[in-house]
């Protein structure tokens, strides 16, 4: 932990940004009846009852010291997915930067092996 504490604390630097990552679901959800509108003294009234419209992934993207943020919507939520996101992260949103400190690279969700698995290219021959 003292060591994530210790990447906020470095000076700003546009060769090496840091970039905090997450990620979440979310339930989509519709409403199935017209909600009351309000009235004087009377707040808008809904239904508690709704129907389900599946899932969305969010990737939130968030580079503090360079004032920057961006969220990645995606119908997945796997590792090779997340495994994608710090691709465009690194090759679209600071394609400059020669390194970049991120708060979170290796979740319990991803393994190491998946940015192999999605970026080299495959080995020929024996293993």
């Amino acid at each position: 932990m003292e060591d994530i504490l210790d990447v906020y604390q470095r000076p700003h630097d546009p060769e090496c940004p840091m970039v905090c990552v997450d990620e979440t679901s979310k339930q989509l959800i519709a409403e199935t009846r017209v909600p009351i509108a309000a009235k004087p003294g009377r707040a808008a009234r809904y239904d508690y009852e709704y129907r389900r419209n599946g899932t969305a992934n969010l990737f939130m993207m968030f580079a503090p010291l360079e004032g920057w943020r961006h969220v990645k919507v995606t119908d997945r939520h796997t590792a090779l997915d997340y495994a994608q996101v710090l691709k465009e992260l690194s090759d679209t949103h600071f394609p400059n930067a020669k390194k970049s400190c991120s708060s979170r690279i290796i979740s319990t969700r991803t393994n190491p092996r998946r940015f192999t698995e999605r970026f080299l290219p495959p080995r020929h021959g024996g293993s």
